[in-house]
């Protein structure tokens, strides 16, 4: 079926793939519209960085905590209110994508309240129109890149949106050169990975395949948690499948003997292991023995091996084939990977309720 191009696009409604395929054009907009961006010089004297955001635009930037060198403490905050120590030491972004999210809605006010320094992120709405009434800083991107309208499928524009923000502030050191690196490589994948491409020359299309019929668990080292996040997002939403991640080391220290009950867990669960060569030598070590023991218990495992050898192109590289094969898995169960119905119904119940 994933072979099947008129059948993908019967049941992919809002041009997902589409979205998928943008990546790298929302990358290149974000960073260069984001590093034009006027921030006060006061920002730069910043102590702690902040980042509030709820579902896919708070994955952007844990993807960028994971594998960017900041040389201040970083926090991604997704709740009504912001954490104690934040005050006007404190850079507060202020990320939503409709920006009409109230727990970033709110998350605004009390960095407001903190006389945080803030910058915002998002694609208009009241999160905008706020922060251009008093005067505040703010990144607003063109939809046309993401025309599936999905948060998830617009990391693009929430990372190279806070990358630029941050290296105006000189927090983190990115070049033209790099982002013209990571865009190359996203293109090359899609030509690997989109639905032109069959299935016995697609890698996205054969895991999808793989990992149908099963609660999936994705394990990642360090620097991919970002990525271990995101593709547990998309695998819940653009896959429509129950799953979640975890992270090496800490895993070992718990779930490890968390396998062994109910005995039924082999029949339902499926580990996916992010794997790469630039893991440390004890992460690669401990991720081997971990298989070992899901052999062990009869627990089946799978993995992609990421190949690019900059941490910042494994992470884009891990995100493009997270995106198309969440994408793949959910047009495997016919659903529509651009609607998200579950979600949609509890917004309408919660906003009753207010």
């Amino acid at each position: 079926m994933l072979d099947d191009i008129g059948k993908i696009k019967k049941i992919d409604s809002k041009d997902m793939a589409g979205s998928i395929m943008f990546l790298k054009d929302q990358v290149k907009s974000a960073w260069e519209g984001s590093k034009t961006l006027q921030i006060p010089e006061s920002y730069k004297s910043v102590q702690n960085i902040v980042v509030a955001g709820m579902g896919g635009s708070a994955l952007g930037p844990h993807i960028v905590r994971s594998v960017y060198d900041i040389p201040v403490p970083f926090q991604i905050v997704n709740e009504y209110s912001l954490p104690s120590f934040v005050n006007e030491n404190t850079l507060v972004i202020v990320s939503s994508y409709s920006g009409t999210t109230e727990e970033t809605l709110s998350a605004l006010q009390d960095a407001i309240r903190k006389k945080a320094k803030i910058v915002g992120i998002g694609s208009g709405g009241k999160l905008i129109a706020d922060l251009n009434e008093r005067g505040l800083p703010f990144y607003q991107f063109d939809t046309k890149y993401n025309p599936s309208g999905n948060p998830r499928l617009g990391l693009g524009f929430s990372i190279a949106g806070v990358l630029g923000i941050l290296s105006n502030l000189n927090l983190v050191q990115v070049t033209n050169g790099q982002i013209e690196e990571v865009i190359y490589l996203i293109n090359k994948l899609n030509s690997q990975f989109d639905v032109k491409t069959v299935t016995r020359d697609n890698v996205a299309k054969q895991k999808a395949e793989e990992m149908l019929g099963k609660i999936f668990i994705v394990v990642a080292g360090p620097f991919l948690a970002g990525n271990a996040h995101a593709f547990a997002n998309q695998i819940n939403e653009s896959a429509k499948v129950f799953g979640g991640y975890f992270l090496l080391s800490e895993l070992d220290h718990h779930l490890l003997e968390g396998i062994t009950y109910p005995d039924s867990l082999k029949n339902v669960v499926k580990f996916f292991n992010f794997e790469s060569d630039l893991y440390e030598e004890r992460i690669k070590t401990r991720m081997q023995i971990g298989n070992e023991l899901l052999d062990k218990y009869g627990l089946s495992h799978t993995d992609y091996k990421v190949k690019a050898a900059k941490k910042d192109l494994a992470a884009f590289e891990a995100l493009t084939f997270s995106s198309w094969t969440s994408f793949y898995m959910g047009i495997s169960n016919e659903a529509d990977p651009s609607l998200i119905p579950n979600v949609d119904f509890f917004k309408d119940q919660l906003a009753k309720s207010s």
